[in-house]
């Protein structure tokens, strides 16, 4: 028994021509959601763009019975953005469901990295889930129901050579995360982030992962995270979840129990030299579910002063 189904609701998956966005819109699919397939078609580096793959991955959906249309728009475009999820009310009524997974790399290290490529990698990545997000919220707003998922990666979270452009996008998206669950909570918008670990097109150029790994880290592995994250029955918004290869782990910003210095007192850099272990140590460590939350632990002691 399949307890956990998206009939009536409505999907959008970005990059949805292959890969992870691929095995997202056909699992959505069988489980009942009408699904608006995107995807531009493109190559590692967002070049040769072909309307091809959507339409391949929608006409797959429908001939297993389920419905789907696709999409060729680019989500690094504002009017290409309304345009999708405009598309997706006309056909289906409703936007129900909104997986930001549409991706590129454009790998260097930083003093070898034209402008232009950090830019682009931006605007694909945390512009590209801005204009998705902004363009689909007054719809879940109006429904009072919604959930998103936007991709962050363990790139963005622990840092990895030659791509900082990457990174910082996908960091960029955990703080987007922040700040709009705070905005949804109100009208049942979840929205949560998946940092997946799969073999896809996206990865093949790199060679990061060996052949014999390929099929470990297969994108359908991660597949279960997300259409949890995009069910009724999902309950938490503004985690982070690591998921690849039969493996799923929350991450969490957290911070340490630090160390506090009379703020009447001069303070100098010395005294940080000499306090740094204590600072750094995170024995301890809590989270927060809101920057106001943070605010008020930081300032309750001097309230008591």
């Amino acid at each position: 028994m399949e307890s956990i189904r998206f009939d009536g609701r409505a999907a959008i998956v970005t990059g949805a021509g292959a890969g992870l966005g691929k095995s997202y819109a056909k699992f959505l699919a069988a489980r009942g959601a009408r699904v608006l397939v995107n995807d531009l078609g493109s190559g590692y580096a967002d070049q040769e763009r072909s309307a091809g793959p959507a339409a391949q991955v929608a006409r797959e959906i429908v001939d297993s019975g389920g419905r789907a249309l696709a999409n060729s728009d680019s989500v690094a475009d504002w009017e290409g953005a309304r345009r999708m999820v405009q598309e997706c009310r006309q056909a289906f009524g409703r936007v129900d469901i909104l997986i930001n997974n549409a991706g590129i790399l454009r790998d260097r290290s930083l003093l070898k990295m034209p402008p232009e490529d950090f830019q682009m990698v931006l605007s694909v990545h945390l512009l590209g889930a801005f204009y998705m997000t902004r363009a689909a919220f007054p719809i879940m707003k109006e429904q009072a129901y919604g959930r998103i998922v936007l991709t962050t990666s363990t790139s963005g979270l622990f840092g990895v050579f030659g791509q900082t452009n990457y990174s910082a996008a996908k960091l960029g998206l955990v703080g987007f995360m922040n700040a709009l669950k705070q905005e949804g909570a109100r009208y049942d918008i979840l929205v949560n982030a998946v940092a997946p670990l799969a073999a896809t097109r996206l990865s093949q150029p790199t060679g990061f992962f060996p052949p014999e790994m390929e099929a470990l880290l297969r994108p359908e592995l991660v597949t279960p995270l997300v259409a949890w994250f995009c069910s009724e029955q999902c309950s938490v918004s503004g985690d982070i979840v690591q998921a690849g290869g039969g493996y799923f782990a929350k991450v969490q910003i957290l911070e340490g129990r630090g160390v506090r210095w009379d703020p009447r007192q001069e303070l100098t850099p010395e005294m940080i030299a000499e306090g740094y272990g204590r600072i750094s140590d995170m024995r301890g460590a809590r989270p927060f579910a809101s920057a106001n939350e943070q605010m008020q632990a930081a300032l309750a002691p001097l309230k008591e002063k």
